[in-house]
């Protein structure tokens, strides 16, 4: 058997293993995220299915023909849906959202209407159109990944796990793929995928299977994105800081700001690696939303930079102890409340331009 034929098998077979695993929602997490990103993968699959069931003498006037190509022509739309319940997972949907219905309508009126349309006219609008659609969905996915990273500092100081960044990776493979496979169908008008793209989606398709199912629970039940967001934006803008009803007053905004800054210097709970904004308002006996309107407003930061800063500080005393000099960077990190390398080196360098090794070779210069 060619290798052309047995690889398409292994992307139909492992999008449609990723199909099922999400639509049954093995993971108990992200429940409406996962349904559309299912749905996603298998509507993904049909793009291979199609060389594999369908005959090659199926006339493009065929009904089977057009269904094929209308549920492929749904693919970006169910992966922009999938990445909205990633972000926001009590998201509805209202009649302001039946404006998505208007391009999968258009296809399929151009669908319908085949046999009256020169073959040759149909295929470049078929490309153009097809193009559009999904570089459309796919650049929204990504603002809508770009705006989640912001909001979940608001509320996590370990975004790592959360940030949802391996589908910006998936998202620059898409733009890749669109480009690659549109430029190919051009140039060959549309004769079946070779073996290079076939590996090329391949890899793809395991690398979604990988980090989509290790996906954790984003938000933490308690957590009210809304007030969060809010609290952000009036943090921002200081005339609707000034029109807002303050949840807090002047005196108590005070207070309860030396308060946080005591416990932060007393207790150091920015050394638990899992703090978030719950487990704080709680230690502080306050609402999340006060909580978050205290960072925000009272400090003029976020809860991830907040928190980051202390644990930054802490890992500085670290390296310039004598008795740490044994430790290595990975240890120091842990010892400072980050729950990786990764996260220690990228956080700790936003903050003093300098890596954790560079830090602690400066001081011993000095």
């Amino acid at each position: 058997m060619e290798l052309n034929l047995i690889i398409p098998i292994f992307i139909v077979g492992g999008l449609l293993l990723l199909s099922f695993l999400k639509l049954t929602n093995v993971t108990r997490v992200n429940p409406k995220a996962n349904i559309f990103f299912g749905i996603f993968t298998l509507l993904w699959s049909t793009f291979w299915l199609d060389e594999m069931i369908m005959p090659q003498s199926l006339s493009p006037q065929s009904v089977i023909y057009a269904a094929l190509h209308f549920l492929q022509f749904l693919v970006p739309i169910t992966f922009y849906l999938s990445i909205v319940f990633y972000t926001n997972p009590n998201f509805k949907f209202t009649p302001k959202h039946l404006w998505h219905l208007f391009p999968p309508l258009l296809f399929l009126m151009l669908l319908v209407a085949e046999s009256k349309i020169s073959e040759q006219y149909l295929h470049t609008v078929y490309i153009v159109l097809f193009l559009a659609n999904s570089l459309f969905y796919t650049l929204a996915a990504y603002a809508k990944i770009q705006k989640h990273q912001k909001d979940i500092e608001q509320f996590h100081s370990s975004t790592e796990d959360i940030d949802l960044r391996w589908i910006k990776y998936i998202i620059y493979t898409f733009i890749s793929a669109a480009i690659l496979t549109t430029g190919y169908n051009i140039i060959t008008g549309a004769d079946p995928l070779n073996v290079y793209i076939n590996i090329f989606f391949l890899a793809v398709v395991y690398l979604v299977a990988f980090y989509s199912m290790r996906q954790k629970a984003i938000y933490p039940q308690g957590i009210s994105l809304e007030e969060v967001q809010e609290d952000a934006h009036v943090a921002r803008h200081e005339e609707k800081r000034n029109q807002k009803t303050k949840l807090l007053s002047d005196s108590e905004l005070e207070f309860a700001k030396q308060s946080l800054l005591r416990m932060m210097a007393e207790e150091q709970p920015y050394l638990d690696s899992e703090l978030n904004l719950i487990k704080l308002a709680q230690r502080m006996e306050i609402s999340t939303h006060q909580l978050s309107y205290l960072i925000n407003t009272g400090l003029g930061t976020n809860f991830f930079n907040f928190i980051n800063q202390y644990r930054v500080t802490k890992a500085q005393e670290l390296l310039v102890n004598k008795e740490y000099d044994h430790l290595n960077m990975l240890v120091i990190g842990y010892e400072s409340g980050f729950n990786s390398k990764t996260s220690f080196n990228t956080t700790f360098k936003k903050i003093t331009s300098l890596t954790p090794s560079e830090y602690r070779n400066q001081k011993k210069r000095s």
